[in-house]
C-alpha cells in the first residue's frame, strides 16, 4: 500500500465542499446563537475550519490545546466510570467555552461571550452538531474514492514553478 493510500485510509481527507458545507453550517450556529467563534478541529488537534470571529494569531496553539483538554478529560471521564464526556465548558470573566465531540472524529470548540448564555449556545449546537456528523457521515462513506486531476495539472503547475522562479 503507497503513502497516499494509507493516509487517506488512516485520515480523513476534507475537500473544498466539505469545507463549504462546514462553513454553512457553522455560519449558520452563528447567526442563531450569538457566539462570538466556531472553530472544527480534529481530534488530532488540526484546524478543519473556523468562523466568526477568529483573528487569533495562536489559532494552532489553540486548536492543539483544545483537542488535548478533550483527551485529558476523556481519561478522567474513564476514571469515573464512563466512557467519555461528550461536551466540555470553560468559564472566563470575559470569553466562555463550549467544546464539544462530534461524530467521535472531530471537536466543535465554540467562543462565546455575555452577548449570549450557555443556555442558547448549548441548544443551538445540539443540531449543528448533528448536522456536522451528517456531514462527516457522508465524508467517510466516499473513503477510496479519489479526487482526478485535470489533465492539464502538470503543465498547468509547471508553468506556475517557471513563472515563480
Amino acid at each position: 500500500m503507497g503513502l497516499d493510500q494509507k493516509l487517506r485510509r488512516d485520515r480523513v481527507v476534507f475537500y473544498e465542499r466539505d469545507i463549504t458545507r462546514f462553513d454553512g453550517e457553522l455560519d449558520g450556529f452563528l447567526e442563531l446563537s450569538c457566539a462570538r467563534s466556531a472553530l472544527l478541529i480534529d481530534k488530532d488537534g488540526h484546524l478543519v475550519t473556523r468562523r466568526g470571529e477568529t483573528e487569533d494569531k495562536n489559532i494552532e496553539s489553540i486548536c492543539a490545546l483544545v483537542a488535548g483538554s478533550f483527551a485529558a478529560t476523556k481519561e478522567l471521564a474513564r476514571l469515573m466510570g464512563e466512557d467519555q464526556f461528550n461536551t466540555l465548558y470553560h468559564q472566563g470573566g470575559r470569553d466562555s467555552m463550549q467544546i464539544s465531540l462530534v461524530a467521535n472524529q472531530a471537536l466543535l470548540a465554540l467562543v462565546f461571550d455575555d452577548r449570549t448564555s450557555l443556555g442558547l449556545v448549548k441548544y443551538y449546537s445540539v443540531e449543528s452538531i448533528k448536522r456536522i456528523e451528517d456531514i462527516l457521515k457522508e465524508i467517510e462513506a466516499r473513503v477510496g474514492e479519489t479526487e482526478s486531476l485535470s489533465s492539464d495539472f502538470g503543465t498547468s503547475a509547471a508553468a506556475a514553478l517557471d513563472r515563480l522562479f
